[in-house]
């Protein structure tokens, strides 16, 4: 089993930054993808941005240019940095990360959510 623990959300407004990382524990070896998705109330989960052990990234088209994914294969670590945050970034954000997969389709395990709310 795979333990990830989120840090880093709250709120923020409109055009400013947040820094999301997560932290893995447990049966971590040779751990593939390590990721972000997210959730807004009504939607359905959706991809931010992956990164695969050798770092290739995957991201949602709207964040690309604002958002960006890094990880830390020694700490076991992924962070997300977000700026120029909009309304719309609002959502529960999700730590996972896969064994074997990309992360494209989704994650084996999950964290439980840290919540980033955009509001002015």
């Amino acid at each position: 089993q795979v333990q990830l623990v989120e840090s880093g959300g709250g709120l923020v407004q409109p055009g400013g930054s947040l820094r999301l990382s997560c932290a893995a524990s447990g049966s971590i070896f040779g751990l593939n993808a390590m990721g972000w998705y997210r959730q807004a109330p009504g939607k359905e989960r959706e991809l931010v941005a992956t990164i695969t052990r050798v770092g290739n990234t995957n991201y949602l088209d709207s964040v690309k240019t604002r958002f960006a994914i890094s990880r830390d294969n020694a700490k076991n670590t992924v962070s997300l940095q977000m700026n120029s945050l909009k309304l719309e970034d609002t959502a529960v954000y999700y730590c996972g990360a896969d064994r074997y997969g990309s992360g494209k389709y989704g994650m084996e395990y999950w964290g439980k959510g840290t919540l980033v709310t955009v509001s002015s």
